[in-house]
């Protein structure tokens, strides 16, 4: 049987954002026409039903990560939940203590906000990861401090995808009262999440990692925590937490596409994981191939590698049949700080990051191995060429 055509390029960076999954684009589309309500609206049809579509949506979200629906709080997306933990949380606890613990790794939300804190005069403590890109938990134990108020770990890291141990942070955090905030925005659709027993106090999520739209997420506040500063007022919206009018499609749209994560999870990462294995496999059969980060802590769409040939930057750069990631989307271009940390300052040289998505077929994955394999070992001959005379 011949092989189905593939369109160029092959998409293969999932963990930048994700397409709009057809579904939940057809659920967000009545209302951005007929049902335009502002869901605050209190005194007719068109508020009630935007109100209600917000609600269900909310209980969408939540039901993914089996949290009560009172528990979560609408966002425009992760970076700004990762600022309303973070800074909401600090200030809430400030008189108890002031001192804050993160890992070097985290999402540049994350440690662009703990940067501001500083100069608002919190004290931070950025941990080193092993160099399989985990946390260790007995260094992590020993930097906590009687002052120390507010952890933040991500989940899944964003360029590696390993999976940190959650449960056994939390657990750490609990016992010596200390709230736990978990950047989940790579998580949700590839790690089962259930925060009525995992020990997380604050929980950032988003739709576009998720096959939904792009600025709208979310974040989980545990009941009982102490109250967010909030960080946007005008209104009181969310509980006083976040103000501002409700976008109720991009809402509808992110419940919809957790709904449909937590259907197909069970029979999605199996596939996801197959089609990332064979690339695993293809191209580390390459010696100049390294990969990146813990291979079997992590999420199963993730493969990063360093290709271990000077001057191949370029080659990686001008990768015109796949789109891949040589940085974070979030980076702007420049040095992975994630790679340079778990290689003790050193850097990872030639970096490429491939996240397979829903949409991806198995003609795409072939494909994609075959035209990386050509590239790289085109590296490697231009190497191995005696120098012109």
């Amino acid at each position: 049987m011949p092989a189905l055509p593939v369109s160029l390029p092959v998409y293969l960076d999932n963990s930048a954002t994700t397409p709009v999954d057809p579904r939940v684009v057809e659920k967000m589309l009545p209302w951005l026409t007929s049902r335009f309500g502002n869901p605050a609206s209190s005194s007719h049809s068109f508020g009630h039903d935007a109100r209600a579509a917000v609600e269900a949506a909310r209980g969408a979200v939540a039901r993914l990560v089996n949290a009560s629906a009172q528990e979560i709080i609408w966002t425009s997306g992760a970076t700004e939940s990762n600022n309303l933990a973070l800074k909401g949380a600090a200030q809430a606890c400030a008189a108890r203590g002031r001192h804050l613990v993160s890992v070097q790794t985290e999402h540049n939300a994350v440690l662009d906000t703990l940067r501001d804190l500083e100069k608002q005069g919190y004290t931070v403590t950025l941990l080193a990861p092993q160099t399989n890109g985990l946390l260790d938990l007995a260094q992590f134990e020993s930097a906590l401090r009687p002052d120390t108020t507010l952890v933040s770990v991500m989940m899944v890291n964003n360029e590696i995808g390993v999976v940190q141990d959650i449960a056994a942070i939390g657990a750490i955090c609990r016992a010596r009262g200390i709230l736990l905030h978990v950047d989940a925005a790579q998580a949700t659709g590839k790690v089962a999440i259930d925060l009525k027993t995992l020990p997380v106090d604050l929980m950032s999520l988003t739709a576009h990692k998720t096959y939904g739209p792009k600025g709208i997420g979310a974040l989980y506040v545990r009941k009982g925590t102490p109250a967010l500063a909030p960080q946007m007022h005008g209104g009181g919206h969310e509980r006083g937490m976040r103000s501002g009018t409700l976008a109720t499609h991009q809402i509808v749209g992110m419940g919809e596409c957790f709904r449909i994560a937590g259907e197909e999870m069970a029979t999605e990462v199996p596939r996801l994981r197959a089609l990332r294995d064979k690339l695993h496999r293809g191209l580390s059969a390459l010696d100049c191939v390294r990969v990146n980060g813990d291979m079997q802590q992590r999420i199963a769409n993730n493969l990063n590698i360093s290709v271990m040939l000077p001057d191949c930057d370029q080659m990686i750069a001008m990768l015109t049949d796949v789109a891949v990631s040589s940085a974070s989307a979030c980076m702007g271009g420049g040095a992975s700080h994630v790679l340079q940390s778990i290689y003790g300052g050193q850097a990872a040289p030639n970096a490429i990051r491939i996240t397979v998505g829903r949409f991806n077929t198995e003609e795409e994955i072939d494909f994609a191995l075959d035209y990386l394999t050509r590239k790289i070992r085109e590296c490697q001959a231009r190497k191995a060429a005696p120098a012109a005379a």
